[in-house]
């Protein structure tokens, strides 16, 4: 899936701003990838600034995912693990150096570029400046992970989430 030059300042600009809302109205994402089930129903992937929705269709109804600033006041600061009915995240937020932050970029936006079920986009100002989304059918339901990357000074955060969907 494509690797999208976004030519806007990311909304989004600190991971430890960043929240979770499950089921909320889904925002137009500046980027998009829409994945198909074998089984039926499709998959959604967006990107939002510095931040993402996940939206599945499926034949009961839909379900949304949102990681962003904006989700913090529908549902919340994101937590290291949350589960619905069917649904499981697991969150993590780390510090890099220049070095491995700069690799960590490189490798998402490279994989972006060239693997079915990937999704990216860059920011202005930083080539590190990423947020990619990768997904892949899961038995009836869906696994996605995203990586947020934000520059710093001497590295970087990356915020990363591993997600899994099923009806």
């Amino acid at each position: 899936m494509p690797l999208h030059q976004l030519a806007v300042v990311p909304a989004d600009v600190s991971g430890e701003r960043l929240g979770l809302a499950l089921n909320t109205p889904a925002p137009a994402p500046l980027a998009a990838c829409r994945l198909d089930h074998p089984g039926g129903g499709a998959l959604l992937l967006g990107v939002l600034g510095a931040s993402h929705v996940v939206t599945v269709e499926h034949p009961g109804g839909r379900f949304c995912e949102q990681v962003s600033c904006t989700a913090r006041g529908y549902g919340g600061d994101l937590p290291g693990h949350a589960d619905a009915p069917g649904y499981d995240l697991r969150s993590r937020i780390t510090e890099r150096d220049e070095a491995s932050f700069r690799e960590l970029a490189h490798a998402l936006r490279r994989r972006c570029a060239a693997e079915p079920g990937w999704l990216g986009g860059t920011f202005p100002g930083d080539d590190a400046a990423l947020t990619a989304l990768a997904a892949v059918p899961d038995g009836t339901g869906w696994r996605w992970q995203t990586w947020h990357l934000y520059p710093g000074h001497s590295g970087g955060t990356v915020v990363y989430t591993a997600s899994r969907w099923r009806p």
